[in-house]
């Protein structure tokens, strides 16, 4: 892919006709930030100075940005008049030149709950392995899946906003959330929820990106749209021994293999199949020698399904098919279940803001359904509080013959899909207020 920014196609007449359109300049920065957020990646819970050049531009935008307890990640609202600092920037650069002169909402409007706008921002501990200009220079780690996007898209989201609000023009507040740790299981939404950035909330929105959706579109889906997502980890001991008496040993081995096929087996009879519940292995280690029976066997591995009852009754169905199948072969068996994220469940009020947002903006044909995936998001434990919907955001080039896999290190984006993620946050903030 050698060009990153396509044209933006023509949208035809938008149902609707909503202020907050991205300016050039704020446009062309984005990108720079973007560029600069993939050139240096951070891991969970380390992503400093991500946070840091996060809180400057707010600060510039005249904004008053949070840090979170752990040191990374920031919380900022916008349109809470004890949120907002005086001064600071000039931003009213920050929006369309016919969006700074249009009328607009009453700034004296009633405040509603917050409509909070949620971005993940850490990286992978993959290595980078694209050859442009912006290739990570952190050697070992790179945003493969997406996520200086997402951060980069609510940043620009939330600069727009400041400026209608400045304005008098921003009917109800935003909050932004930029969430380290995302990748950690359980995900750093847990440590976010307990930090009581919730509070206030009435609706949450996020974008993940997609690389089958081509930029421009978004895909949408009332329900489930990710899985659930927990990590297991077994181990197994007994009495080693010579490869020529397996009859007087544990045959640990073997004993690992057996569990490694057996127990998704036994899972699919034990629980709806419509759960969508899957076993997949992705570690066995056992023995150093081809005439020795080891002690000592490990597998390693995740646990997914579709639907949150399935979820809940995992952990206890799971323990038991390893504990059953490591006895026919008289081997003792450790299980450690870590509880990863429950599936991201799409409210439908709030999927169905989304699409008018879309729909507002690029018109009804940037708007298509997609399928429930089996990857795991930790948004959803936002939406085990407050009700909220996530969109696929594409960012797919229109010259791509082939699909660039998420948590790859080739992984890269059409960056016309930072505008279309700006825009889609600001319209259903404003359209959200209007209800």
């Amino acid at each position: 892919m050698n060009q990153l920014t396509s044209p933006e196609p023509d949208p035809g007449p938008a149902p609707a006709a909503l202020p907050g359109k991205l300016s050039e300049p704020l446009r062309a920065e984005l990108i720079e930030f973007r560029r600069d957020l993939h050139m240096h990646p951070e891991l969970g819970k380390q992503e400093f100075r991500t946070t840091a050049v996060l809180k400057a531009r707010l600060e510039a935008a005249g904004l008053r940005p949070r840090v979170l307890p752990g040191g990374t990640g920031l919380v900022c609202d916008i349109g809470t008049r004890d949120g907002d600092a005086d001064g600071g920037g000039d931003i009213r650069g920050d929006l369309d030149e016919k969006d700074a002169t249009d009328g607009g909402a009453d700034g004296d409007a009633t405040r509603r709950p917050v409509l909070a706008i949620r971005a993940d921002i850490d990286a992978l501990p993959i290595p980078d392995t694209k050859t442009v200009p912006y290739r990570s220079t952190e050697p070992g780690r790179a945003h493969a899946c997406g996520h200086d996007v997402h951060t980069t898209a609510a940043l620009g989201a939330g600069l727009v906003l400041a400026a209608l609000d400045r304005q008098g023009r921003l009917p109800a507040p935003v909050r932004l959330i930029f969430q380290p740790a995302e990748e950690v299981l359980p995900g750093g939404a847990t440590d976010v929820v307990e930090a009581g950035v919730l509070d206030g909330v009435g609706r949450i929105i996020a974008v993940h990106c997609d690389p089958k959706v081509d930029a421009g579109r978004i895909g949408l889906r009332h329900g489930p749209i990710t899985s659930a997502c927990d990590r297991l980890e077994v181990t197994l001991s007994g009495a080693g021994g010579h490869t020529a008496r397996p009859h007087l040993t544990t045959d640990l081995v073997t004993a690992a293999a057996r569990i490694a096929v057996d127990v998704p087996a036994v899972l699919s009879r034990r629980i709806d199949a419509r759960s969508g519940l899957s076993v997949t292995w992705g570690r066995i280690e056992s023995g150093h020698a081809p005439n020795v029976i080891p002690q000592h066997a490990e597998l390693s591995g995740t646990v997914r399904c579709l639907d949150l009852p399935a979820w809940r009754e995992a952990p206890d169905l799971v323990h038991a098919a390893i504990d059953e199948v490591a006895a026919l072969h008289r081997a003792k068996s450790t299980v450690d279940y870590v509880r990863g994220v429950p599936p991201v469940v799409n409210d439908p009020a709030v999927a169905d803001l989304l699409r008018e947002a879309m729909t507002a903006r690029l018109g009804a044909d940037a708007v298509e359904d997609t399928e429930q995936s089996l990857g795991g998001e930790d948004f959803s434990w936002y939406l085990e509080h407050v009700p909220g919907a996530m969109a696929r955001l594409g960012v797919r080039a229109p010259d791509e013959t082939r699909v660039r896999d998420l948590h790859a290190g080739d992984f890269d984006v059409d960056e016309y899909a930072i505008t279309v993620g700006v825009e889609l946050f600001t319209a259903a903030a404003l359209l959200d207020a209007r209800e």
